[in-house]
This record gives structure tokens, C-alpha cells and sequence, in this order.
């Protein structure tokens, strides 16, 4: 199966597609075996794309215009000075 550069809900439905060819076990040997790489590689680019948008959601822009990051182990807003 060839992987397109697609954004992230198309890639998603993608590999919901071969999740759901594999858990059928109507898939040849070999087949399966390149539908797991390629859904491991789809898992992947999709785990990147969400820890870029989590790394973009976790900035802030504070009244200077100067970004910073949130604490991810606190995510509540910094009060307003």
C-alpha cells in the first residue's frame, strides 16, 4: 500500500483501513506483513503531527508578543499581570 502525504484525518482514516484488513485475517501472509509496515509507518508520521500540534497549542503569547511555552505538567493559563 503506498502512503500518500495526506493531512492527518485522511492518514487517520488510512490506517483505520488497514487496522480493520488485519483484524479480519482474510489478508494473505505477505500482504499483511506490508500492510503492517505500512500502517507502523502511518502510526508514526501521525504521532509526529500530533506532537508538533501539541507543541504548538502548549505556546502562549504573552502581552510583549513573545512566545512561551506552557508547563506541561501544568496547563492552566499564567495569570494576567
Amino acid at each position: 500500500m503506498a502512503i500518500k502525504k495526506n493531512n492527518f484525518e485522511e492518514q487517520l482514516n488510512e490506517l483505520q483501513e488497514i487496522v480493520n484488513k488485519l483484524e479480519s485475517g482474510n489478508v494473505p501472509l505477505e500482504d499483511a506483513l506490508s500492510e503492517f509496515q505500512a500502517g507502523v509507518k502511518l502510526s508514526r508520521e501521525l504521532e509526529k503531527k500530533l506532537n508538533d500540534a501539541e507543541q504548538t497549542v502548549a505556546k502562549l503569547v504573552d502581552k510583549d508578543g513573545n512566545e512561551k511555552a506552557l508547563d506541561p505538567k501544568n496547563a492552566s493559563a499564567p495569570e494576567e499581570e
